[in-house]
């Protein structure tokens, strides 16, 4: 007789009967990933690759600035490359998202630039190049650009202007903006100091050399929290005059 407190063993999985080209087949009830659920197999052309770009214009001035690492996933794949891109001795584009993606964006907007000089003998103005941008990432609605851009430079009147982007064109005009990984520790930043929100002190106009270091104040904080943002922070000032460039090196972990 049987012990009552034996332990009952589970019963084993019995074959299941299948109907194949072949003729009728017997299969375990195991999942391999063929016949009751298959693997779902999937593929995204984009890669999001880091980095963090800011933007603020100024009465006279713009300024552009962007981290220089190159990441995926958890590797670093450059510790020097720039995010930022001169269009004009006026103008300048910050790009962070997909690095293929924004190379192929600038090489777009290289060739429109290089044409108009050509039939009109001169460069773009600022706001004809911020109109443009918005029309050549509208035209890629259907399958946008992995590209999240500000633009900086000086208007014909020489007063500073800052345009936002989103992902398929739209745009406006504003006197700050930033994108990319440490997005969301910039603003904040730039609505306290720059935009004076919530503040009960006098706002006065800001030099550009005191921006430059609240820029890299905000790139330090930033590449505290963000992985994706550090290294260095390349900064582009721009005015009536042209440009000047400068680095500031961040933590390299």
């Amino acid at each position: 007789m049987e012990n009552m407190f034996e332990r009952q063993r589970p019963p084993l999985p019995q074959p299941s009967l299948i109907h194949g080209s072949e003729g009728p087949l017997y299969v375990d009830n195991i999942d391999h990933g063929v016949t009751e659920a298959p693997y779902e197999h999937g593929f995204s052309p984009y890669e999001f690759n880091g980095g963090t770009t800011i933007a603020i214009a100024g009465k006279d001035y713009a300024i552009v600035a962007a981290d220089t690492r190159l990441s995926s996933g958890y590797e670093i794949l450059s510790r020097n490359v720039s995010k930022l891109h001169d269009l004009t001795g006026k103008c300048v584009l910050g790009s962070a998202g997909c690095k293929t993606d924004v190379d192929q964006l600038r090489s777009v907007l290289d060739i429109t630039m290089k044409v108009y000089q050509h039939n009109h003998r001169k460069s773009m103005a600022t706001t004809s190049v911020a109109q443009m941008l918005g029309n050549t990432l509208y035209q890629r609605r259907m399958f946008p650009y992995y590209a999240f851009n500000v633009l900086g430079g000086v208007d014909a009147e020489g007063r500073g202007a800052v345009y936002s982007y989103d992902a398929i064109g739209s745009f406006e005009r504003t006197q700050y903006s930033a994108t990319g990984s440490g997005q969301a520790y910039m603003i904040p930043l730039l609505d306290n100091v720059i935009g004076h929100k919530n503040r009960l002190d006098e706002n006065r106009e800001l030099p550009a050399e005191e921006v430059v270091e609240i820029i890299k104040d905000g790139f330090v904080t930033a590449g505290e929290r963000d992985i994706y943002t550090g290294d260095a922070v390349e900064i582009m000032v721009i005015t009536a005059a042209g440009i000047t460039t400068t680095m500031y090196n961040l933590k390299a972990d």
